[in-house]
């Protein structure tokens, strides 16, 4: 009998490449997902093309549209019924500038939601695999604070201790982290704290920019989805604040999803993991507007506001040396051209 994936927010980014993931490797999926992108971002930001890429499965992909994580009932009702082998949490609002609009939505999706499906997996088992995307937004700026460099495209960490990037015990604490930063915390130590004292196998990936062809990128989240996207349509592309020198990691949602995979084959308690494309994936915005320019052949438009977003970033690369510690058979696949190449491919095939 096959396996069993309970992947949450399964037409998104991250939960459509898992799910697909999966798939191709024999297993059963259940993704609960009521397409909540929509509502919190318009149209741009449906998600319902991925759905359709993974009704090619037919009856081994199981969709419930009508469940919604915030509904505490229908998850404790939802996970014994299926009876997981593993889940995969990556329903959530994933904006730290939507969430100051719409507060309540934020919280309930992003902290009680997450709570709703480890309680409930507490009450059917205790030895089901639990990995949650977190998002490095819970170190809030405090990345802000490290001695930096400014360099002629981009700023760097100017300290021999963050040579490699963040690692995992930054500090979360005493810091500005915006709404969905606070709200993404609470899940995460929930996550953490059911591993602890229930003994509960469970991981905390906190993401850098995870981003891919199957992005359904808006102005207010995805970040790289969407500056393509605004390259190859010719639109103007807002830059807010540092100069456009603010520099992320980005790492191709497939090699999200092998992790995943070595976490559910050999899975550890309360863990918690910095996944992002690491200091040889990362791009500035400037950088960015090269790379793409150069692959399009289209330069890149765009205006500068001398206002950066609330808690944003001046550099943030993760530090991945204790995810390939605990995993040798892990890295990154795909470069960060790669990874250009494959959402530019997407939208010209559109």
């Amino acid at each position: 009998m096959s396996k069993k994936l309970i992947v949450t927010g399964s037409m998104g980014l991250i939960g459509s490449e898992v799910s697909e993931y999966f798939l191709e490797k024999g297993w059963e999926v259940h993704g609960i997902d009521n397409n909540q992108r929509a509502i919190f971002f318009g149209l741009q930001g449906d998600n319902s093309s991925n759905k359709d890429r993974l009704a090619k499965y037919g009856s081994q992909y199981k969709l419930y549209t009508n469940i919604d994580i915030r509904d505490r009932q229908a998850i404790l009702d939802i996970i014994p019924q299926i009876k997981p082998d593993a889940i995969v949490h990556t329903a959530a609002q994933p904006s730290h500038d939507r969430a100051a609009s719409i507060p309540f939505e934020d919280f309930d999706t992003n902290a009680v939601g997450t709570f709703n499906l480890l309680e409930s997996l507490r009450r059917y088992s205790t030895e089901v695999p639990f990995v949650h995307l977190s998002t490095n937004k819970v170190y809030g700026d405090a990345p802000n604070n490290i001695k930096m460099k400014e360099l002629e495209t981009r700023f760097d960490y100017d300290d021999a201790a963050y040579e490699h990037g963040i690692a995992e015990h930054f500090s979360i604490d005493q810091s500005k982290h915006s709404l969905f930063g606070a709200s993404k915390v609470s899940a995460d130590i929930s996550v953490q704290e059911y591993g602890r004292y229930f003994n509960m196998p469970t991981a905390c990936l906190r993401g850098g920019c995870l981003t891919g062809p199957n992005h359904a990128g808006v102005e207010l989240h995805g970040f790289l989805s969407y500056l393509i996207k605004c390259n190859i349509e010719e639109r103007e592309y807002s830059v807010f604040g540092y100069k456009g020198k603010q520099v992320r990691d980005n790492i191709h949602s497939y090699d999200v999803a092998r992790f995943i995979e070595e976490f559910i084959q050999a899975p550890r308690v309360a863990e918690v993991y910095n996944i992002g494309g690491g200091k040889d994936n990362s791009v500035s915005i400037l950088e960015a507007f090269d790379l793409i320019a150069k692959i399009s052949g289209k330069p890149m438009k765009y205006k500068y506001v001398d206002q950066n977003r609330i808690g944003d970033h001046i550099c943030y690369y993760s530090d991945l040396r204790k995810m390939k510690a605990h995993y040798p058979n892990w890295d990154i696949t795909k470069s960060l051209e790669d990874v250009f190449v494959d959402i530019y491919n997407r939208y010209m095939e559109a």
